[in-house]
């Protein structure tokens, strides 16, 4: 019995001077969680019962693995590449049992396809994870991680921490746009239903807040008018869908006041707008600048631009993904991805407002 107590405290004390060493050796990295939908998603939906999934062929078929992993990408997605320039391994989806441990001092990745602004959004989904489970999730993360090191290393995690927030676009696309004369849409004017999911995006930031982040990356919505699954549906000639485009001139110079506004009201830079629109449009309105021949026609898909549907084994697919802007009738290829990441790391204030990625990284180092 003596031997065994023993043992129980050898170990206690081993795993106790693992985590130090752990953390110390993490002194000068950044743990990183991702909110939001599919533009974000790692691979959480894997984990329910729920259409809104990217868990069969040819999704991933460019990721190393070559394997579809829930990432609505044929390879990395956003999350992974700016996991990649802050040298840090990428964020495991919070339902991922694999999530335990030291990867717990990685992050955490609680995207959810489908979910937007408003919890109606993406009802056709069902069985997704909606922001406030998102948060629930964030608030279990930390229970979890003030059991491994402590409630007061697990705040300050989480306050050094870099943020990502992807929302918006599913509250037109999937939401006031989804149908004709929608619930939402008989109920708002489009000025109204933006003035009105921006003041609920408002209290959604402010919650986010409140749980302990510091530093959030907030994205716009695209040119949404202008992927390929509008276009098949909406244009004639090519040429972006009017009302989608409108909609999202309208909501993100909105957006981009509230978080100047918050800040303000904080007197701290805590959330980043990122200026999705203008990141995308760029290689939209010159493809071949970027390396593309098409910023219309999705990589994977059928119909029209292959813009109906989700990818499938089924699917018409490129043979080059890196010639294409857009993977399927919604989400970039990876390389746009990597073309998106890399003006959220060094773009000017154009793209990112007040500070890009790199400023902010170096300046908190220095903290």
């Amino acid at each position: 019995m003596a031997i065994s107590t023993s043992y129980g405290l050898s170990f206690t004390f081993i795993l106790t001077i693992w985590v130090v060493a752990s953390v110390c050796l993490r002194a000068d990295a950044r743990a990183f969680f991702v909110f939001g939908d599919s533009l974000v998603d790692n691979g959480n939906n894997n984990y329910l019962v729920t259409s809104a999934r990217a868990d069969s062929p040819p999704y991933g078929i460019d990721y190393p693995t070559h394997r579809p992993t829930g990432r609505f990408s044929n390879g990395l997605n956003m999350p992974d590449l700016i996991s990649q320039r802050m040298g840090e391994e990428p964020t495991l989806p919070y339902l991922n049992p694999q999530l335990t441990g030291r990867r717990l001092l990685v992050g955490a990745n609680f995207a959810s396809a489908g979910i937007g602004i408003l919890n109606d959004t993406g009802v056709q989904f069902v069985n997704i994870i909606r922001i406030p489970l998102q948060f629930e999730y964030f608030k279990q993360y930390q229970q979890r991680l003030s059991g491994l090191i402590g409630a007061n290393q697990a705040k300050k995690l989480v306050k050094n921490a870099v943020v990502l927030m992807t929302l918006g676009g599913n509250d037109f696309v999937n939401n006031y746009y989804l149908v004709p004369y929608s619930a939402r849409s008989r109920q708002y004017a489009l000025p109204n239903y933006v003035r009105f999911i921006i003041s609920e995006y408002k209290k959604i930031l402010m919650k986010l807040y409140d749980l302990g982040a510091r530093r959030v990356l907030v994205t716009g919505t695209g040119p949404l008018g202008c992927v390929p699954a509008e276009l098949a549906q909406r244009s004639r000639n090519g040429e972006c869908a009017t009302e989608l485009q409108k909609a999202a001139g309208l909501y993100n110079p909105q957006l981009n006041k509230m978080l100047s506004d918050l800040n303000s009201k904080i007197g701290s830079h805590v959330f980043i707008s990122v200026n999705s629109k203008k990141m995308h449009s760029d290689f939209i309105s010159d493809p071949g600048a970027f390396g593309f021949v098409s910023a219309k026609i999705a990589c994977c898909g059928q119909g029209p631009y292959n813009g109906l549907g989700l990818c499938t084994p089924l699917s018409n697919l490129c043979d080059n993904r890196d010639l294409y802007a857009f993977w399927d009738a919604f989400h970039p290829s990876e390389k746009a991805n990597k073309i998106i990441v890399e003006q959220m790391m060094t773009g000017s204030t154009e793209y990112m407002s007040p500070m890009n990625l790199s400023t902010i990284l170096a300046l908190d180092s220095q903290k």
